[in-house]
């Protein structure tokens, strides 16, 4: 090795040297020089038909092996196609590191191709945004980025860098630095106290957690507490899985009464956002204490009876060794009785033999077929939404989707991105048929890059999660339908993958056998039943 390198390569380097191994890009003359490092270095390049699959695709390696996850695109519209990724990072805490190429300093102001101030665009969406000035700055710069995406809040961080610093040169580093990420400060011990003490006054407390656990590696010391101390859990975003199926103390179908009628209730690692109704009746139950366990107060738009700012792991391990409490029987035993109503009501659905099929009987097939260590990641609307309510997991980690932003076309840089990460696992994307035509050709990606997702598709001709809300309220639905029996498997299929079509229930299973057999990316293209609307409560405006 040489003991100058150029910007790019400088860059390439304090990736690999950070635990990189994947790099996400779409081919741009702007990023030659970071493609290039990259490539020399080991880092595993791969390459997408549209930026916004790059910067998803980052995220979604963030999502299932939280480290950072990068991605490269070139300048203009190349960072712009990203945006979308970058605002879902910033509402999921997905610690991505966005690298843009940028027009020539040198010529900066005189219309260089694709010249515009990306900073300007993309910095209330990141937790920093720069542009590098030097060759000299590329290495600490690039390396702080990452430190600085997986510490504290995390979150995606953006770097442009022009094409003649991308082209300069700088003396190559030693590795003497360790990538050591600030979780935030130790909890106040008086603070612990106060929640442990609420916590045993308490009759009826509950617990509602969210990705901010998985993000601080914490699930195993929030799943103590909630043993030692005998609270109900809830859970939403990458939370889910902290307890298994089944667990005596996981109450995921009786949310309405666990925070409905609670008079404690602990809201760990997660916002109080539009699910959750802001924390406001009748989801959250009037003159309930709260406690706030978190990173920081983001979104906490309540006055609690304690807060508890900082790193959440160790705050949750100290309070799990003080709240030990006997088990409230007689709540535990009221919600048991209402989680066992509300899967009872969910039967009619998915044991429909309806044809065309019904989305909670395809979801309940995929369900079962699903190994425990399967991953599924979401994408779409009202299909996705029967998948949250029906798929659970035995461990954090296994079902990701675009979380409290909601952008669709999100799914399959998710799905290369999981079985990149974890090639010996099965990798199930769940589409809505609105969703696969925002990103259908990375389909092509997969192939170019032999990775066998096997992408099922909820396809009933319409934008559910539109058309049955503005019919009922509106008395009639404008734009929301498409064109029925589309046969995206056939699209799969021209892409060099395999696809099916699937019109009845029992045809499900063997098309997911030969789906997986013929390790191929595969799109089972399943006709749903557009009337089928999802029992919804949560306000999705």
């Amino acid at each position: 090795m040489s003991d100058s390198a150029n910007a790019g390569e400088l860059i390439a380097l304090a990736l690999k040297r950070s635990g990189v191994s994947h790099l996400f890009t779409l081919n741009g003359g702007h990023i030659w020089p970071i493609l290039t490092g990259a490539a020399e270095h080991g880092i595993r390049i791969i390459d997408v038909r549209h930026e916004q699959s790059a910067a998803f695709a980052a995220e979604g390696w963030a999502k299932v092996t939280r480290e950072c996850g990068v991605a490269a695109v070139t300048a203009g519209p190349g960072v712009t196609n990203s945006v979308s990724a970058l605002a879902q990072a910033q509402a999921g805490d997905s610690p991505i590191f966005l690298i843009g190429g940028r027009a020539p300093e040198a010529r900066w102001g005189m219309g260089s191709l694709q010249e515009m101030d990306h900073v300007a665009v993309v910095q209330s969406l990141t937790k920093k945004a720069v542009t590098l000035g030097s060759a000299e700055q590329a290495y600490p710069l690039a390396a702080d980025s990452i430190r600085t995406s997986l510490s504290r809040r995390t979150g995606p961080v953006f770097m442009d860098v022009p094409l003649d610093v991308f082209f300069g040169s700088d003396d190559i580093p030693e590795a003497t630095e360790h990538l050591i990420a600030d979780h935030g400060p130790l909890p106040d011990p008086d603070a612990i106290a106060q929640a442990a003490r609420l916590i045993r006054e308490a009759e009826r407390p509950a617990v509602m957690a969210g990705g901010g656990v998985w993000w601080a590696h914490a699930e195993e010391d929030l799943k103590r507490l909630v043993e030692v101390a005998h609270l109900p859990l809830n859970v939403n975003g990458m939370a889910r899985g902290v307890l298994p199926p089944g667990h005596p103390l996981f109450f995921p179908r009786a949310r309405g009464p666990a925070l409905g009628e609670a008079d404690l209730i602990l809201v760990i690692g997660v916002p109080l956002d539009f699910r959750l109704n802001w924390g406001q009746s009748p989801v959250f139950a009037d003159g309930a204490r709260l406690v706030f366990l978190d990173v920081d107060d983001l979104r906490k738009h309540k006055v609690p009876d304690v807060a508890i700012y900082g790193d959440l792991k160790a705050s949750l391990a100290a309070l799990a060794a003080a709240a030990e409490t006997p088990e409230r029987t007689e709540w535990l035993a009221h919600l048991r009785e209402a989680e066992a109503a509300a899967r009872a009501r969910d039967t009619a659905m998915t044991g429909s033999d309806s044809s065309p099929v019904h989305p909670a009987r395809l979801i309940a097939e995929v369900n079962r077929y699903g190994d425990p260590d399967a991953i599924y990641v979401g994408d779409g609307g009202d299909f996705v939404s029967f998948a949250g309510r029906l798929i659970e997991r035995p461990k954090p980690g296994l079902w990701i989707d675009p979380g409290p932003f909601g952008c669709l076309g999100s799914g399959p840089a998710y799905a290369m991105a999981a079985k990149l990460a974890h090639p010996d696992r099965q990798v199930i994307l769940l589409s809505g048929d609105g969703a696969f035509g925002f990103s259908a050709m990375e389909f092509d990606t997969m192939v170019r890059h032999r990775i066998p997702v096997v992408c099922v598709v909820g396809n009933n001709g319409i934008w559910a999660l539109e058309k049955h809300p503005m019919e009922s309220m509106l008395g009639m639905s404008v734009a929301a339908d498409l064109a029925p029996r589309t046969r995206y498997d056939k699209v799969v299929e021209a892409l060099g993958g395999y696809g099916e079509m699937v019109e009845r229930p029992d045809e499900i299973r063997p098309a997911l056998d030969r789906a997986f057999a013929s390790r191929l990316p595969a799109c089972i293209n399943v006709i749903c039943d557009p009337k089928a609307e999802y029992p919804r409560s949560s306000v999705l405006m």
